[in-house]
């Protein structure tokens, strides 16, 4: 049908809604009906290697959270690593559930410092590699965002290894923000 026929009935323009549904200013005159936001975020994954760009992308995530009610889910991921070498001759082994108990802590000090008591917080702590666990871990607990921090590697080593955040970007099943480390703040 071409499309001057549909003129006159398309929609009328919706109304800006907030996250708990209640009306904001309108655009459109005739709407009265306060109807709930089709954006719903109940779960927002913040991936953290507990560097200064990751802790921006917890800033980002804190004002989401906020508005929508979600819980944060704040996750580091472990790498394995057969041993931590001092010399050739001695070999230092690290419990794998200390590197947990440690990780875990850290989590925790930073949520307390950095999330305010009214966002639900939940810590996650994986072992493996790191894209691969957080894309994992995304699906397991149905997250409906991830927000993650990008350094942006160039040259030969980001054409060889690629990025964990342009791994998740392309694998995760929920869509992904990405909070470059030098632009403007909107928080």
């Amino acid at each position: 049908m071409p499309i001057k026929h549909l003129k006159g009935r398309l929609p009328a323009k919706p109304d800006i809604k907030s996250a708990r549904g209640a009306t904001t200013r309108s655009t459109n005159p005739g709407a009265s009906r306060s109807e709930p936001s089709l954006l719903k975020l109940k779960r927002i994954l913040v991936p953290t290697d507990f560097s200064e760009p990751s802790l921006k992308a917890l800033r980002y995530a804190v004002p989401f959270a906020k508005r929508f009610g979600a819980t944060i889910f704040l996750a580091h991921v472990l790498e394995r690593t057969p041993f931590i070498a001092g010399d050739q001759s001695v070999v230092l082994v690290v419990p794998e559930r200390e590197l947990v108990k440690d990780a875990k802590e850290k989590l925790l000090s930073l949520a307390a410092d950095e999330i305010e008591e009214l966002v639900p917080v939940d810590t996650q702590v994986r072992m493996g590699k790191p894209f691969a666990e957080i894309v994992t871990l995304a699906t397991e607990l149905e997250i409906d965002l991830i927000i993650v921090a990008t350094h942006g590697y160039t040259g030969l080593r980001h054409v060889l290894l690629g990025s964990t955040t342009e791994r998740i970007v392309r694998r995760a099943s929920c869509p992904v923000l990405v909070v470059r480390e030098q632009e403007h703040e909107f928080v």
